[in-house]
C-alpha cells in the first residue's frame, strides 16, 4: 500500500510519508519531513523540514508543526492547536539558529486550540485540554488544563480521568492499573514494588 494524498496536497520531492498514511485537503509537507505509518493530516495542515512523525498520528485540521518538533507514536494534535519554536520571535531579528526542540511522547493527547511553547515535553499519555497554554514540561498521563496550563488531575492510557484513593486508581473503561508514587502517575504493572 502507499499513502493517500490529496490531489491538492503538496509534499515536497525528500519528505519520507509513510503507507496508509492520509495526507487530506491543502497540506504541505517539506521535504525533510519524516511521517510514519497510520497518520491522518487534516486539511490546512503544514509540516516542516525538522520534523519526525510517528506511527499513528493524528493532526487535525490547521495545526502547524514547525521544525524543531517531533511526535511519537500515537499522538492526537486537536482542531487548530498550535506548535512554537522560538521563544522570544521578533519579524526584524533572524533566530533560526535559536530553535528550541519540543517533544511530545507516545499517546499525547493536544486539545483543540491549545497552545504548546517550544522547549518542552510533554509526557506519554498526556492530556492537554482545549485552549491550554503548556510553557513548561508536562508529567506522563497529567492533565493539564488552563492558561498558563496548570496540573490538574491524571488521565488513563485510555482518555479517561483517574480517580486515586491511598495513591491507587483504576480506569474506568479498560480496569488498567494507576499508581501515584513520588507525585507522578505510573501504570501499576510497570512500577517495581
Amino acid at each position: 500500500m502507499s499513502a493517500t494524498i490529496h490531489e491538492t496536497a503538496i509534499v515536497d520531492p525528500g519528505a519520507v510519508v509513510g503507507p496508509t498514511t492520509r495526507i487530506w485537503h491543502w497540506v504541505h509537507v517539506s521535504a525533510g519531513a519524516v511521517i510514519g505509518d497510520g497518520c491522518s493530516l487534516g486539511q490546512g495542515v503544514f509540516v516542516g523540514n525538522d520534523v519526525q512523525i510517528g506511527n499513528n498520528v493524528k493532526i487535525q485540521n490547521n495545526v502547524s508543526v514547525y521544525d524543531a518538533v517531533t511526535l511519537e507514536d500515537d499522538v492526537f494534535c486537536g482542531p487548530s492547536m498550535v506548535f512554537t519554536n522560538v521563544y522570544n520571535p521578533r519579524s526584524s531579528v533572524s533566530r533560526k539558529a535559536e530553535y528550541r526542540r519540543t517533544l511530545v511522547r507516545k499517546g499525547a493527547t493536544l486539545g483543540a486550540n491549545s497552545t504548546i511553547v517550544c522547549g518542552v515535553v510533554i509526557g506519554s499519555h498526556a492530556f492537554v485540554g482545549a485552549g491550554a497554554v503548556v510553557n513548561r514540561d508536562v508529567p506522563d498521563f497529567a492533565l493539564m488544563l488552563g492558561v498558563p496550563a496548570r496540573h490538574a488531575g491524571w488521565m488513563s492510557r485510555h482518555g479517561e480521568r483517574l480517580v486515586f484513593t491511598d495513591g491507587r486508581a483504576t480506569c474506568a473503561a479498560t480496569g488498567e492499573k494507576y499508581v501515584l508514587r513520588d507525585g507522578l502517575c505510573a501504570l501499576a504493572a510497570e512500577v517495581v514494588p
